[in-house]
């Protein structure tokens, strides 16, 4: 009898919804636990901390109370950037910079979410192929969060990149509730928004907002298979 191979950490689904919200404190009308607790209220179940230019001691202590805050909805947490903070506070993932090393994220933590940026067809499958379970690629609209930004892919652009890449891609920048089910249709595996949150007034509402439009009409076909299709 061949001897059995050991078997290799499977990479994690994308968080459903697979709508990632992702943080920046400047903008946010309220302490980033506050918006995490309130869009998490409204049904998103994934956020990620992005305040890089925090102190690493409290980057690490306001990632520990958004795991502790996501375990009592079910959610995913994730960080940008900080493997290490991720390892220390047992977070679900972490999120690579455009360049990024997944072979190297991968190695520190075996077991969770991968993400990586990406602004183009060849970085993103590069990113994919390297380990990435996702890659963010922006921006797909001008946005407000980053002026200047650019230039925006478009829907047509984003429908290409998809079409070219192995792996799942998720539509990142101007992102609203008005254009987040056109980004499904292109072929986008899950949408993330910043600003549409973080400015937002109640960002509960404006939560829900996107998640209704995205769960209406032709988008729950499009969820149900991509489910399938992961589960397959």
């Amino acid at each position: 009898m061949l001897p059995v191979p050991p078997l290799l950490p499977v990479p994690p689904l994308l968080p459903v919804p697979p709508l990632l919200v992702i943080s920046d404190r400047r903008q946010a009308r309220q302490p980033i636990e506050k918006v995490a607790e309130a869009v998490f209220a409204g049904g998103c179940r994934w956020v990620s901390l992005r305040e890089k230019d925090l102190p690493s001691d409290e980057r690490r202590a306001l990632l520990g109370a958004l795991v502790t805050l996501g375990r009592r909805y079910g959610a995913v947490v994730t960080a940008h950037e900080d493997i290490e903070a991720v390892a220390a506070v047992g977070a679900d993932g972490v999120h690579l910079p455009s360049g990024g090393n997944p072979v190297a994220a991968r190695d520190r933590l075996p077991a969770v979410l991968i993400g990586a940026s990406a602004h183009s067809a060849d970085e993103a499958a590069a990113l994919l192929r390297a380990g990435a379970d996702y890659v963010t690629l922006s921006p797909v609209f001008l946005t407000a969060s980053k002026p200047g930004y650019g230039p925006a892919l478009g829907l047509d652009g984003l429908a290409r990149i998809v079409a070219q890449v192995p792996g799942d891609v998720v539509a990142l920048g101007g992102i609203t509730a008005e254009n987040a089910l056109a980004c499904f249709t292109a072929g986008a595996r899950g949408i993330a928004v910043m600003g549409e949150v973080m400015r937002a007034a109640d960002p509960r509402a404006s939560v829900e907002r996107v998640l209704g439009a995205i769960s209406a009409q032709a988008s729950m076909q499009t969820l149900r298979s991509y489910n399938k299709v992961n589960r397959d």
